[in-house]
């Protein structure tokens, strides 16, 4: 058996680690004892594992993950300081809220796993068929191991890596399709190991005593390289994992590399804990509030101490202090007041937060799967979310990374014409004027004057002998048999897609790439002399790439150049509409491929990420010959990848082309671009196991669901059908997703500083004596109850402008980005706004309660009723904030707006024994009852709502009216157009607005000035105003 030493060798960046060999012991027939030297190997299983949780770990994993995040961890910290020590608030306030976060997020997190757990074991648990003393016997695919001999049929995907052992066919050949790993759906021919491919039932190759040596290596590997019998293997006989066997009826195999060994396991990117950036702000902001809820209690200790300096207010006749109180530490008792302090104030971290938002990400979801418009009829899939924790993230997009074969192009060949000898020939299906697209015959007619029609022959004469296309009766792809898509009897298959197009071009008109054809005449013996030399090269043990190249070399000069064809791999249906869209977006759209830069130019032009007019910056180190790319490569990672030249030439193009990528070099790309200066948010989009890496890097990952494979989609965050499908998805949902959920996260924040900023103005009319100013009930119901269900239903609901009008006008998604609904100066606004609000309630019902009797008997009210005054005061308050904020509206908001001030006004007579009077409450007895008797205090409550809100109406009208965003402009229109829809003479508003909107030149004060005609030729408005002109 041939030896191999230890290497290192260097892909571009990539290092790989070869270290020592594995032995594998075919059909695990071990060498008898003592023939050999021999140590036992162990080897993973064929198991697949994309789960992060198990049964046993769940949960302490699961906490572990949860008590990270800043608000949970604080509550817990909270929670434990009321069992320890004797606060103002009960435990039941601080822990009932954590427990049921907890709870939630853990069933929302769980049932995640499980359909990843679900979707592993569908994988694991597949059927395989293996050898076993001489029959052949079926198994999970998770029970494979290495050195088992496995039988795969015809359109079977093969379950691990394998060596081709032997074929159904003679010649020792088979197809497949590698569809689900690269995103080509050509057939790639692989070949049988010689002294194996006449071995063709279950008896022979159990007989079958072998050992293959193959390198062993820790990293990714790029290359195979294995021995049998001394003989060398190569790619040529690996079959990958993944791959599909086609028109081949069935194979033999033994397995080399299993479960997350395998070539398409090693290839994908560690995955990686991913947070948008919506989440990291709301981690900022509450450190900010916890910095804040510190020097809230720090304060009120020192003036508590301050307070206390005077003999009469730290001991008042009513409530004398014991020895034991007098001895204690001072500093102890301050620490303690502090941690008090902290118990009392802890409501301003809003814990039920976190909560809602993962009730609104998970339930927000569901309005994408919905979404029928991204349904796709011919494959009958529709969008799959796979994660619903980065649904904003969709609305911050600034790079979008896409593969091309697959994503971009159908990956489906098509002939168009040839040129021979300067003469150019395109099909006969061409009939007065009209093309005739389903011709089952053509005949190749000549478009160019003077065609000789020398070469024609020897010209088709090549094309029907220099190719690997074989023909099949009948197939399938998902699904639907091709004969009846294409309407022959047979079909087409080859290593190459382009071969297949000029063959089928002989049948139909299809159909832009060009392949040179050309001849040269070899004596008989020159023809032994090149035969013996591939021979040669082909058994080579060391650099046989390289060899075998020289001698292509050597074979392939002083040709005579016959003419080329043009075949075309056809784009995605609106795939450059969609491109297009992404761009006036401000989204960089940057495509990574494999293909060389001519093909991968040519699609680039044809959706439209590179005009007519575009300048072209090409960067690369040199021209190359195929066999010479890992060295390009290697140079190329030295002297471009890692210069800061080269990411700051790309930053200021408008679009990047990279070609020649290796699927972690996409990965690469994609993390420069991502850890760089601005830290921009990104995506990536492709449909095949290669672009995993990628799409596993990226901020948001996005697979294709398509017939080349599920790979991409299982791994990504987010499937769609189509790449057109993209369009929708950011523009209109990630839109929609970010408002809502920046909205959510605002309002969460002011409402809780409404909440609990009275309590600190308390504090300086109590003596600082830790006295709440609510009720317990109302403490622990305030954020789970009173006002949680109505901008939960607002997060999902909200449309601040419509569907339509958002994929209309792209630019609208500038609006939203870089987060900036939740910068610093909106963030400052919707805090002293809540700060404000606070002292209004607070002081309002101070000086209403400090000057009035407010019973009819002429009693004051207590300390309760004060607090319940102001508690129903921020009820109403934050709950009609909301419904300001709500531009749509649906019987859900209502009835949820409206709804939870009912329910918050019957929970309050019912907890004051009013209406159940055996479920009533000492200290809160008749109180809201009492309260709702005086007739000052509903004036106060109408008088302080009102004064409460309107700081925000009026912010809100002068910023419409003096600096409004392209959105409210189309607020603005929609709302003229729905008050002039029923005034006849007012109809003309409608497109006055929009001619306004887009043109930025018609202002309102001249709207009576202007004069709208119909142009019923282009279906469009004419809007007149003075020598001023604008369509619309």
């Amino acid at each position: 058996f041939c030896s191999w030493c230890r290497r290192k060798v260097q892909y571009g960046s990539i290092f790989i680690n070869w270290v020592d060999s594995r032995t594998i012991y075919v059909g695990h027939r071990e060498p008898p004892p003592g023939t050999e030297a021999y140590i036992p190997q162990r080897f993973p299983d064929n198991r697949i594992v994309s789960s992060k949780y198990t049964f046993w770990n769940f949960v302490p994993k699961n906490l572990f993950e949860q008590f990270r995040r800043i608000a949970n961890f604080y509550f817990l910290i909270i929670f434990l300081v009321q069992l320890i020590i004797d606060t103002p608030t009960s435990p039941v306030t601080s822990g009932l809220p954590l427990l049921f976060v907890i709870t939630v997020t853990a069933i929302k997190q769980g049932y995640e796993d499980w359909l990843r757990h679900k979707a592993d074991n569908a994988m694991n648990q597949y059927p395989v068929h293996f050898i076993q003393h001489g029959k052949l016997v079926r198994k999970q695919s998770r029970k494979l191991r290495v050195g088992d001999i496995v039988m795969v049929k015809e359109d079977e995907t093969f379950p691990c890596d394998l060596i081709f052992l032997s074929s159904s066919r003679e010649d020792g050949t088979c197809f497949v399709t590698t569809a689900s790993l690269d995103g080509e759906s050509s057939h790639k021919t692989h070949y049988a190991v010689q002294d194996t491919k006449a071995f063709h039932n279950e008896q022979e190759m159990d007989a079958l005593h072998a050992t293959i040596e193959c390198l062993l290596f820790r990293s990714k590997r790029l290359h195979f390289v294995t021995f049998i019998f001394c003989r060398p293997l190569g790619s040529e006989n690996l079959l990958l994992r993944g791959a599909t066997l086609k028109n081949t009826e069935k194979i033999f195999g033994v397995a080399i590399y299993t479960g997350m060994e395998t070539k398409m396991a090693l290839n994908y990117q560690a995955k990686s804990q991913k947070r948008s950036a919506v989440e990291k702000s709301m981690n900022v902001f509450l450190i900010v509030y916890l910095c804040i809820l510190i020097s809230k209690a720090l304060i009120n200790t020192v003036l508590k101490y301050v307070w206390q300096s005077e003999p009469f207010r730290d001991e008042p006749w009513y409530n004398q202090k014991t020895e034991p109180e007098r001895k204690r530490n001072l500093f102890l008792r301050a620490f303690t007041d502090f941690l008090a302090f902290m118990v009392l104030f802890n409501y301003i971290i809003p814990v039920s937060m976190y909560v809602t938002v993962e009730m609104q990400k998970f339930l927000g979801s569901y309005f994408l799967t919905w979404d029928e418009e991204m349904f796709d009829e011919d494959t009958g899939e529709g969008p799959l979310v796979n994660t619903s924790d980065l649904n904003e993230e969709l609305g911050q997009i600034e790079y979008v990374f896409t593969d091309k074969t697959g994503t971009l192009t159908e990956n489906n060949m098509e002939f168009v014409e040839c040129c021979i000898e300067g003469h150019v020939y395109v099909p006969h299906v061409i009939c007065n004027g009209q093309i005739l697209h389903d011709c089952t015959g053509i005949d190749m007619i000549d478009s160019s004057p003077g065609g000789s029609g020398k070469r024609e022959e020897l010209f088709f004469r090549a094309l029907c002998l220099c190719h690997t296309v074989q023909v099949k009766d009948d197939d399938s792809v998902d699904g639907l048999k091709k004969s009846q898509l294409s309407r022959r009897s047979c079909i087409y298959i080859s290593s190459s897609p382009d071969e297949v197009a000029l063959v089928e071009g002989i049948q139909r008109y299809e159909g832009l790439r060009t392949l040179c054809v050309a001849y040269k005449e070899l004596t008989a013996e020159e023809y032994s002399k090149v035969q013996k030399l591939l021979q040669n090269a082909k058994l080579a043990l060391q650099d046989r790439e390289k060899k075998l190249a020289e001698v292509y070399e050597k074979i392939e000069r002083d040709f005579i150049l016959l003419g080329a064809t043009a075949v075309e791999d056809r784009l995605q249906e609106k795939a450059a509409d969609t491109i297009e869209a992404l761009q006036k977006a401000g989204i960089k759209v940057w495509v990574l491929t494999g293909d060389k830069m001519e093909t991968a130019a040519a699609t680039c032009y044809a959706c439209k990420l590179f005009r007519r007019n575009t300048q072209i910056l090409e960067l690369t180190t040199k021209k190359i010959e195929e066999q010479s790319l890992h060295d390009v490569l290697f140079d190329l990672s030295k002297t471009v990848l890692r210069h800061k030249l080269f990411l700051e030439i790309c930053r200021n193009c408008s679009a990047v082309l990279c070609c020649r990528m290796a699927p972690l070099q996409k990965a690469q790309i994609v993390k420069l671009i991502k850890l760089s200066k601005e830290h921009p948010i990104t995506l990536a989009i492709g449909d095949g196991a290669n672009d995993v890496s990628m799409i596993l890097e990226a901020h948001v990952g996005i697979g294709i669901i398509g017939k080349e494979g599920r790979q991409a989609a299982r791994n990504s965050d987010y499937a769609i059908p189509k790449f057109k499908h993209l369009k929708k998805m950011l523009l209109v949902h990630g839109h929609f997703y970010y408002v809502r959920i920046s909205e959510l996260v605002q309002y969460f924040f002011y409402k809780n500083v409404c909440f609990i900023f009275p309590q600190f103005l308390y504090q300086f009319f109590c003596g600082f004596s830790q006295q709440t100013l609510y009720d317990t009930a109302y403490l622990t119901l305030y954020n789970i109850s009173f006002t949680s269900l109505p901008i939960l239903f607002y997060g999902l609901m909200e449309q601040h402008v419509s569907a339509d009008t958002l994929k209309r006008e792209p630019s609208l998604y500038r609006d939203v980005a870089k987060n900036a609904l939740l910068r610093w100066r909106a963030f400052i606004y919707w805090t002293f706004l809540g700060v404000f609000d606070a002292v209004v309630f607070f002081f309002g019902a101070y000086l209403l309660y400090d000057n009035t009797v407010v019973t009819s008997n002429g009693q004051m009210f207590g300390n309760w009723t004060f607090g319940t005054l102001v508690f129903t005061v921020l009820v109403f308050t934050v709950t009609l904030k909301l419904a300001l904020d709500t531009h749509y509206w649906t019987w859900i908001n209502h009835f949820m707006i409206w709804g939870s001030l009912v329910f918050y006004v019957v929970f309050s007579l019912l907890w004051g024994g009013i209406i159940w009077p055996f479920l009533n409450y000492q200290r809160m007895y008749y109180v809201f009852m009492q309260m709702l008797s005086s007739g000052p205090a509903w004036l106060g409550i109408i008088l302080l709502i009102t004064v409460s809100l309107l700081p925000d109406v009026l912010k809100k009208v002068l910023c419409r009216q003096l600096w409004p965003t392209a959105t409210e402009r189309i607020q603005y229109f929609k709302i003229c157009c729905f008050l002039s829809s029923d005034q006849p003479e007012r109809k003309n508003y409608c497109v006055l607005w929009e001619a306004w909107y887009y043109a930025g030149a018609i202002k309102p004060s001249a709207i009576e000035h202007v004069t709208c005609i119909f142009d019923p030729n282009k279906l469009s408005y004419i809007c007149l105003e003075g020598e001023g002109q604008y369509r619309c």
